[in-house]
């Protein structure tokens, strides 16, 4: 693994636990076993460094969703498996994805970063959108409304969902959120 992949994976891991404000180049420093100006040549600033992760996490998770896509599921397993993204990114309680973790204090975003992030979320809400325009189709979601309505709160369910099981370290309170969400499915 080269020195900035190490520095993301740390940094992604750092923010995504403790959030923006929880680490420093400092930490990321003792975890990588690099000197801090070496951190500084790969990621001048931690706004600079927090629009990489971004960036390398909007890749990764539409690439994720993209599969869910080309999978040929129905569109009640690809709703389950996108909830199960969401599930699997809090660790047992101790973590938030990355964005729920940096827009839990927007203000401490760079501009740059809320613009990534932003793209990020309007992707994927467009693939939300898909996905219920398909369950219309194929009917393996029951009763489903607008696609555009029914992204939108998919997403706002996700994502506080996220926010109540980290804050009670128990993915008891996530499971209990999407519940009802998850039993339209079939299929």
């Amino acid at each position: 693994m080269n020195t900035r992949t190490a520095l993301l994976d740390a940094a992604e891991q750092a923010l995504r636990s403790h959030g923006q404000n929880g680490f420093s180049y400092q930490d990321l420093s003792k975890t990588v076993g690099i000197r801090t100006a070496s951190i500084h040549y790969h990621f001048p600033s931690k706004a600079g460094l927090i629009v990489a992760l971004i960036q390398r996490y909007t890749a990764d998770v539409l690439e994720a969703l993209e599969d869910l896509g080309r999978s040929g599921s129905t569109a009640g397993q690809q709703l389950r498996d996108f909830v199960g993204i969401y599930r699997a990114a809090l660790n047992d309680g101790r973590c938030l994805c990355l964005c729920v973790a940096l827009l839990m204090a927007p203000d401490d975003v760079s501009a740059d970063g809320l613009a990534e992030i932003h793209r990020f979320r309007a992707k994927e809400l467009r693939w939300l959108e898909r996905l219920f325009a398909q369950a219309q189709a194929d009917g393996t979601i029951q009763n489903p409304q607008d696609p555009s309505a029914e992204a939108a709160a998919c997403l706002a369910l996700v994502e506080g969902a996220q926010i109540n099981a980290r804050a009670n370290h128990d993915t008891a309170a996530f499971d209990t959120a999407v519940e009802l969400l998850l039993s339209r499915t079939r299929g």
